[in-house]
């Protein structure tokens, strides 16, 4: 068994300039990751509202089924028109972990 996960770090447009303007950048790409049955969550910078950081997990039988569907994840924020993905910082776990 192996887990993969993701922190996306996110630069949102200029004008989510409170957080029901974060949100409403948030909710849909934490809904389209939700579709690849991953654990999505807004993990990080709360309380800037021109920035997100999301985390994605996701458990699979082997690694590279892990990989494939963190990969498709990341494709997916980095094609969104209305964020810019900033880094992506990734950590697969082994049996042995």
């Amino acid at each position: 068994m192996f887990t993969e996960t993701a922190v996306f770090d996110l630069l949102l447009p200029g004008d989510s300039r409170s957080l029901k303007q974060k949100r409403s950048y948030v909710r849909p790409i934490l809904a389209m990751l939700k579709k690849y049955e991953v654990s999505a969550a807004e993990v990080g910078l709360h309380d800037l509202h021109g920035r997100a950081q999301i985390g994605v997990a996701v458990v699979a039988p082997d690694a590279a089924q892990a990989r494939a569907v963190i990969d498709t994840c990341e494709n997916q924020v980095a094609g969104r028109p209305e964020i810019d993905l900033l880094s992506v910082k990734r950590r697969l776990y082994g049996d042995e972990d």
